[in-house]
């Protein structure tokens, strides 16, 4: 079947366990770790963690990704859709606030049958790098509940440079106004857990804060109302990554600097707290749950 989910609609030829596209995947899901996550926001993570599944590969190639393993190296097991169903079971049973679906574009056709087999009785979390097709978004309608996309660049060059995607925020813009007309406004249940909406995670990289800004901006002029922010310092720089300036952490005066923007914008949403940044908070991949 030739394949034209993501922007990049490279016609590839997947089969089964192997693909001849951009993101090298199949059509069979390969999962590099299933199990109850705490460090998302809040409303995410609650108290019993949410249950997440970390997919491998990726529509886009960020150098500096912390999830490198699994979105380039492309680190995993192959699956069923009858195990992925059960996973899902699985991470609901063990108290999951919600299922946390992260990086799954690739593989959205078996996702979709997973949750045809089983319907959780807890909200679906979309947890994306932005770089969607609306009509891949629509088509979610009735199976995805909360959307968690980054909005990561507005310069072409940056997102070139960075994510191999000179186009990004052309389509991570629209993908993000999709998702927003799709879910709605955000509905959060008597803990104050997110039931159905979408927050827009941003991750402010080192010497790059005038492009953060720009996506402030396009957030408070485009988007809805009262849609969540999540200001991300977390930038953690990995040996992978060779692009000069991004070798080191943002500094607070930099992270001051954007949040102040977000303040003066009147955004709401979450903030991150300095030790954020540190390679404890990116989980193990090491097939647990699968």
């Amino acid at each position: 079947m030739r394949c034209e989910l993501c922007p990049r609609k490279c016609g590839a030829e997947r089969h089964e366990t192997t693909g001849s596209g951009y993101c090298r995947a199949g059509w069979m899901p390969r999962i590099a770790r299933a199990a109850l996550h705490y460090w998302e926001e809040p409303c995410i993570s609650g108290t019993r963690g949410s249950g997440t599944v970390f997919f491998s590969s990726c529509t886009l190639g960020c150098k500096y990704c912390q999830n490198y393993e699994i979105s380039h190296g492309g680190f995993g097991q192959d699956v069923s859709v009858d195990r992925l169903a059960d996973i899902f079971r699985e991470l609901v049973d063990q108290g999951a606030h919600n299922l946390n679906l992260v990086t799954a574009t690739p593989y959205w056709p078996a996702v979709r049958e997973a949750l045809d087999k089983y319907r959780p009785p807890v909200p679906v979390v979309w947890n994306t790098g932005g770089y969607e097709r609306p009509e891949t978004i629509r088509s979610m309608k009735g199976y995805v509940d909360i959307f968690l996309p980054d909005l990561k660049h507005v310069s072409p060059r940056l997102s070139a440079l960075c994510a191999d995607a000179p186009d990004y925020f052309e389509h991570a813009s629209a993908a993000v106004q999709a998702m927003c007309e799709l879910a709605g406004p955000p509905v959060y249940d008597e803990e104050g857990l997110l039931q159905k909406g979408v927050i827009v995670r941003h991750l402010i990289l080192p010497g790059c804060t005038a492009d953060s800004m720009r996506v402030l901006d396009f957030i408070a002029e485009h988007l809805p109302a009262g849609t969540p922010v999540s200001l991300m310092r977390q930038y953690t720089p990995i040996p992978q990554c060779t692009i000069k300036g991004l070798d080191r952490r943002i500094t607070d005066r930099e992270y001051d600097r954007v949040y102040a923007h977000l303040q003066l914008l009147g955004l709401d949403g979450y903030t991150q707290e300095k030790s954020s940044a540190e390679r404890e908070y990116t989980p193990p991949f090491d097939l647990t749950g699968v």
